[in-house]
C-alpha cells in the first residue's frame, strides 16, 4: 500500500479510534527498537506468517532514515537451504534477550509451543508487542497490544499497513531542524488527496 492508498485510508478512518490507536502502537514500536537498538524480531503463527509487514517495514527503515525498523522475520518452515533473510527459525526466539524488540502478528492465540517461547524471550528481557488477538494469553504477556478482533471494522492486514506507516513517520516532535523527505512526501499526499475547500 502506497502513502497516497494509506492516507486515503486515514482519511476514510477520521474520527474513528484507529488513526490513534494504529499511531500509538507504531510509536511504541519505533521507540522500542530505536531507544533498545537490540534488532526487531518479527514472528507470526505456523499458519500465518507476517510477509507483508516484514517487507513494509524493511522500506519504512530506508525511508525514514531508521535502519532499527528493518526486522528479522522469525518463520516457522524455515530451513537452512533458505537465503540468510528466510533461514530464521522459531528457535531464534529462544537467543533473545534484554534490548531486543519481539512484534507478535497473530489473528487469534498463538500455539502452546509457541506462547511458551514468546514468554520465554519476555522473562529474558525483550520487549513485547502484540498485534492481533484482544484476549487470551498472548495480549496478557505483552507490554503493548493493538487487539484487532473479528468482526471488527478493518482486518488485520490493513491494520499493519497503518502501523507501518505510522512507525516510519518522524514522530518527535521535539526535534527542530529540516523536516524528513518522507514527512514531507506524507504532507504532500495528504493534501492531494483531501477534498477541496467549499466556497459560498
Amino acid at each position: 500500500m502506497d502513502a497516497v492508498r494509506v492516507a486515503l485510508l486515514r482519511d476514510v478512518l477520521a474520527g474513528t479510534q484507529w488513526l490513534g490507536a494504529t499511531r500509538h502502537f507504531a510509536g511504541t514500536l519505533r521507540g522500542s527498537v530505536v531507544a533498545h537498538g537490540g534488532g526487531l524480531l518479527l514472528v507470526g503463527t505456523p499458519e500465518y506468517e507476517p510477509w507483508h509487514l516484514a517487507a513494509h517495514l524493511v522500506d519504512e527503515a530506508a525511508w525514514s532514515g531508521t535502519p532499527e525498523l528493518a526486522p528479522t522475520l522469525v518463520r516457522h518452515d524455515a530451513r537452512p537451504s533458505d537465503p540468510a533473510h528466510l533461514a530464521v527459525g522459531p528457535g531464534r526466539l529462544e537467543a533473545a534477550r534484554r534490548g531486543e524488540t519481539l512484534l507478535v502478528v497473530a489473528p487469534g492465540e498463538p500455539p502452546a509451543p509457541l506462547l511458551e517461547r514468546i514468554s520465554d524471550a519476555r522473562r529474558a528481557g525483550a520487549t513485547l508487542l502484540s498485534l492481533g488477538p484482544g484476549e487470551g494469553e498472548l495480549p496478557a504477556l505483552a507490554h503493548e497490544a493493538l487487539p484487532v478482533p473479528d468482526g471488527s471494522e478493518l482486518d488485520l492486514d490493513t491494520v499493519q499497513h497503518l502501523v507501518s506507516a505510522a512507525a516510519g513517520e518522524n514522530a518527535l516532535p521535539a526535534r527542530r531542524g529540516p523536516r524528513r523527505f518522507r514527512d514531507r512526501l506524507s504532507r504532500l499526499a495528504d493534501l492531494l488527496t483531501a477534498p477541496p475547500p467549499i466556497r459560498w
